[in-house]
């Protein structure tokens, strides 16, 4: 365990490019009636992130200005899936950041030993892929049978992707590779089978996660948990949201309970320290104090 760190610069939202005035207009506008039409609350994301998302779909829909992508939003409502679709958070592999996962084994496993019940949230958890690792370590140690696993995302899309457990056949390749690289016990190979194109997850392990939908920037806790996990979500937030957000972690954990970030996002502000240790630095793990 490494000494509390106030110094660890705070988590990097994607709003460091610049954009001009007319740039922000019109994303805001657009947020906000994609908010009003659908209920769904993106106002609080990085401007940048939803700049480049939308840019890729405006060159998918062949249009040249925003304006134009707006009124398709409001006149073809089917379009909204294909919206939330491009705003959902995508980027995930199964042990990504392999030392992670390899500190994760060999630091606070042992830390868990002694729950009888252990609840771990994934939060933002795309389509699975680190959600599915974090089942087959917690097998390879034994604590599989005592975890309750609960994954969420925003995307119902995602949600129902993971549910299959279904991994294109040719990134295996680098996922056996981390999955070594994390400490893995075995052969990637033993949790999975494949056909020509994919790869198909053991379904005791898919069926050990609780795959359901939640949205970081509307719902709230439903549940006391040993460790959460969000990693490289944050960074897609504005300084508001990301603090939202942390407020619901902090009333999500339990005492003792650890929460892992991404590389380049902390929790660390003027009143963190009295609540969370920095447990390792590295891999940007903390663990909530007992006495709260």
């Amino acid at each position: 365990m490494t000494a509390d760190n106030p110094n660890q610069p705070s988590a990097q939202s994607h709003d460091s490019l610049e954009l001009s005035e007319t740039d922000r207009f019109e994303l805001n506008l657009f947020v906000e009636t994609f908010y009003k039409l659908t209920g769904h609350d993106f106002r609080n994301y990085s401007l940048n992130h939803i700049h480049r998302r939308l840019k890729v779909r405006m060159t998918k829909e062949g249009l040249p200005t925003l304006t134009l992508l707006l009124n398709k939003l409001i006149h073809e409502p089917e379009f909204i899936t294909d919206i939330l679709s491009d705003f959902s958070i995508q980027v995930t592999e199964m042990f990504r950041d392999p030392s992670f996962f390899h500190s994760f084994r060999k630091e606070v496993v042992p830390k868990l030993l002694d729950y009888k019940q252990i609840y771990i949230w994934h939060a933002g958890c795309a389509t699975g892929e680190e959600a599915l690792s974090m089942a087959i370590l917690l097998s390879e140690e034994g604590l599989l049978d005592r975890a309750k696993i609960y994954a969420t995302d925003m995307s119902l899309e995602a949600i129902e992707t993971a549910k299959q457990g279904k991994i294109p056949l040719q990134r295996m390749k680098v996922y056996n590779r981390n999955y070594l690289l994390a400490g893995g016990r075995r052969n990637l190979s033993d949790y999975y089978s494949t056909d020509e194109n994919f790869a198909y997850i053991s379904q005791q392990l898919v069926e050990s996660i609780f795959f359901e939908k939640h949205n970081l920037a509307t719902d709230g806790s439903f549940q006391a948990f040993h460790v959460i996990l969000c990693r490289n979500v944050l960074i897609y937030f504005n300084k508001g949201l990301q603090n939202r957000v942390h407020q619901l972690f902090l009333d999500s954990l339990r005492g003792g309970g650890f929460l892992c970030l991404g590389h380049k996002e902390s929790i660390f502000s003027n009143t963190s320290q009295d609540i969370y240790q920095t447990f390792n630095y590295e891999e940007v793990i903390y663990q909530k104090k007992q006495d709260l």
